[in-house]
């Protein structure tokens, strides 16, 4: 069974009771913030105008939301244990997960929902579907270094197509500009993962997007956000830091890979 078949399949059911009492909730959380929250605090100027006004997800968005903010937990939680594993760099990116996570907290909180995340242990998910998702890309991570590479690029493609999805009929501008800024990161990301296969000498073949594109994301150069940030280089969404930050296209990334970017943020 693949990994979208898995989602499909088994979120549903979940995602039901924490949308439907998010609707009956109405929006709120429209206070002026900064980029995450406790679990994944940001230094970046935040550009997106959180006073906005609100305007009201579907059911369907609604879910997707929730959704993406399990995923996010599910990419840091899995990059954690590879890097534990495998002691890679590029396993830093679990910095900027935790930004991103941070993201999507925000925008559960601008519409008055709750947090599927009740418990921040790593592996620990209240959909069954990512409990089971996170064992299976443990494994399949845990052969080689180079198996957890290619576990890393799954996730970003998984992430991508997801982020896409997720952006679907939704009209609120604060969320469509974090989506938009997310993806972005999730592209850097999986440039940083291509790029690490292929200078270890591996090939990948993609299953959540196409070949093409995939191919095609991870041979451009790394997208930097338009706010101010940290200085040239130094985001974990733009590069993985001195060493192992080869990009995809030859060039070496630079500046410390410290992962200042997030969702929120255009820097």
């Amino acid at each position: 069974m693949t990994y979208r078949t898995l989602l499909q399949a088994g979120f549903a059911s979940t995602v039901l009771v924490l949308a439907g009492t998010a609707l009956a909730m109405g929006p709120g959380g429209r206070g002026a913030g900064g980029c995450g929250d406790q679990a994944g605090g940001g230094n970046g100027a935040c550009v997106t105008d959180m006073q906005a006004a609100v305007v009201d997800l579907s059911s369907q968005a609604a879910s997707e939301l929730i959704r993406m903010r399990e995923e996010e937990k599910l990419a840091h939680d899995v990059y954690l244990a590879m890097h534990e594993q495998w002691g890679a760099q590029v396993f830093g990116i679990r910095n900027a997960e935790l930004k991103h996570m941070g993201a999507m907290k925000k925008m559960l909180d601008r519409f008055g929902m709750e947090d599927p995340i009740v418990d921040q242990t790593p592996g620990v998910f209240t959909s069954p579907v990512y409990s089971e998702l996170y064992t299976e890309l443990i494994e399949a991570g845990s052969g080689s270094l180079m198996d957890a590479l290619k576990v890393g690029a799954k996730i970003e493609e998984l992430d991508l197509s997801d982020l896409r999805t997720a952006g679907v009929g939704v009209g609120d501008p604060v969320l469509v500009q974090v989506y938009g800024n997310l993806q972005r990161a999730t592209r850097n990301h999986l440039r940083a993962f291509a790029a690490q296969i292929e200078a270890n000498g591996g090939s990948y073949e993609a299953e959540h997007l196409t070949q093409a594109e995939f191919d095609t994301i991870a041979a451009s150069d790394f997208e930097r956000g338009h706010g101010a940030g940290q200085g040239k280089g130094n985001s974990q969404d733009k590069a993985l830091g001195q060493g192992n930050g080869q990009r995809a296209n030859g060039k070496q990334g630079k500046g410390q890979g410290n992962g200042q970017g997030c969702g929120l943020c255009k820097g």
